[in-house]
């Protein structure tokens, strides 16, 4: 245990002045950003206000200047964003060891290989509700200068626990990302892994068949597909999803410990 903690805090010190970490920061700040501009659009003339996809959406979900429509976009932007955000957070961590040049020096530490990684996990984990948790603080500021209509303690609890589900399952999700970026060594590897699970989330989910494919789960969870294409979801689609996190896990611990590191 005593190892654990040691490589768990000499990953937060690792990371402690990256820029990269701001960077995550700022680009995941875009979502309640354009939901707030969307929400003035509509306040200001409604789905008139609006032209595209984006007043498509708004139509087919009925959204409203209120909180009840902003609180469901930022999930929703969790549910999609956050594959290609926490995807690019997990590609960083656990590629930039080969990309820096240190992956060796990992290796030599007298420590286990799997603390080593359970502590990139950890720290992951911690990197991604560090980002939802300051887009949601966010989204809470932006609504109340909005002054948007129709808050209530049972609306965004109800909204919470989709957004904290949303991204539990992301972060679940993306385990496999860090094998990508172990095998490739890099993290140029799971990024180009990551772009192409966003689109084959998008397709297959507009296919109807998204319920059984893990990557499109997480927006279907959080409503971006509507409430009907939620209930489709089923025991199948959450287990599916959390097997896959699992040998996500189990083979980046095995390719990390037994492969030929050369």
């Amino acid at each position: 245990m005593k190892h654990q903690l040691r490589a768990i805090s000499a990953e937060f010190l690792k990371n402690r002045h990256s820029t990269i970490k701001w960077v995550s920061f700022a680009a995941f700040a875009l979502a309640p950003v354009f939901g707030a501009v969307f929400m003035i659009l509509i306040k200001d003339g409604g789905t008139k206000g609006l032209s595209g996809a984006f007043k498509s959406k708004a139509v087919m979900f009925s959204f409203e200047a209120n909180w009840n429509s902003f609180l469901g976009v930022l999930s929703q932007a969790v549910g999609i964003g956050g594959i290609l955000i926490f995807g690019f957070v997990a590609s960083w961590l656990f590629g930039r060891e080969y990309s820096e040049g240190t992956a060796k020096d990992l290796l030599a530490l007298p420590i286990s290989r799997t603390k080593i990684l359970n502590a990139k996990f950890i720290y992951y984990t911690f990197w991604c509700f560090a980002l939802v948790i300051s887009n949601l603080l966010l989204g809470l500021l932006f609504g109340l200068l909005l002054q948007l209509d129709g808050w209530s303690h049972q609306i965004f609890l109800h909204h919470l626990e989709i957004y904290f589900i949303t991204t539990l399952l992301i972060v679940l999700l993306n385990t496999p990302v860090a094998f990508f970026a172990l095998w490739g060594k890099g993290y140029l590897t799971p990024l180009g892994i990551v772009a192409v699970l966003l689109v084959l989330a998008q397709i297959i989910g507009a296919m109807g068949i998204g319920n059984y494919f893990p990557w499109s789960v997480p927006g279907i969870y959080s409503g971006s597909g509507g409430e009907d294409l939620r209930m489709q979801l089923n025991n199948m689609s959450f287990l599916l999803l959390i097997i896959t996190g699992i040998v996500g896990y189990l083979a980046t611990i095995f390719w990390w410990k037994y492969s030929d590191q050369k």
